[in-house]
């Protein structure tokens, strides 16, 4: 979930930042990078599509342990089955934006050189009071750049979940009102992929799960517990081996 943006060490690693805001990272506060996970050198990869994640706190996995973020629990629900997939850079940074996510993330692709990429970004522009307009033009970058280097059916968009359902949702914001601004926002990453034919996940109704059940909400009150992400891992799962074999 959102936070205040940090930055990106060198060209593929970001800067994390704590939650920020009553300790469980929408906005406020003050930056404060950390190391992000960096590239897995090229000989672990030289057997498989090279996997580079792009996104916020719901790809760096806030509040879990790195082996329970979904791109990780991607990975392994994708098992051995060729072309297998690795994944060789989480440049997810808690409370990033779509400009942040312009601005640091895109710029590693060319020293990374993903075979496959996911991406997951909009809730802290919806936190941080972005205008529509503009997340949908940054949105026009994002795809545009990951096209650029990537064919349709190796990128994969996420939805946003579902924050206002957590114990800790009403903290950033009214609920029905930003439930309604990440919905506005799913449904202009939905538009936009489709147009250029690329996937869409929507996890948002499993998001909506943690509502009355607490086992999908990590520790923090606020993000996906492992468990929920496992959850996300599963739907993308039969979507991402039809792309990889086709």
């Amino acid at each position: 979930m959102p936070a205040e943006p940090g930055g990106v060490v060198g060209a593929v690693a970001a800067g994390m930042l704590a939650l920020a805001l009553i300790g469980c990272g929408v906005s406020g506060g003050s930056p404060t990078p950390a190391p992000m996970p960096t590239r897995t050198p090229a000989t672990s990869a030289a057997t498989g599509l090279r996997y580079v994640a792009l996104g916020d706190s719901y790809t760096i996995g806030t509040s879990v342990e790195p082996s329970e973020r979904f791109p990780d629990q991607l990975v392994r629900a994708l098992g051995s089955e060729e072309p297998v997939v690795q994944l060789v850079a989480n440049l997810g940074v808690n409370g990033y934006t779509s400009t942040d996510l312009i601005r640091d993330e895109l710029p590693a692709l060319d020293a990374l050189q993903p075979d496959f990429a996911t991406v997951l970004i909009g809730v802290n522009d919806v936190v941080q009071g972005v205008a529509i307009e503009t997340y949908e033009a940054n949105v026009v970058t994002i795809l545009d750049v990951l096209r650029a280097r990537l064919p349709a059916d190796r990128i994969v968009t996420v939805a946003i979940p579902d924050y206002t359902v957590t114990p800790a949702g009403a903290d950033y914001g009214n609920p029905p009102q930003q439930h309604e601004a990440i919905a506005a926002n799913n449904a202009v990453m939905e538009r936009l992929a489709g147009e250029l034919g690329i996937a869409f996940v929507d996890i948002f109704d499993l998001s909506l799960r943690a509502a009355d059940d607490r086992s999908l909400v990590a520790a923090d009150g606020l993000h996906p517990s492992g468990a929920q992400y496992a959850l996300w891992a599963e739907r993308l799962r039969p979507v991402v081996r039809e792309l990889l074999g086709s």
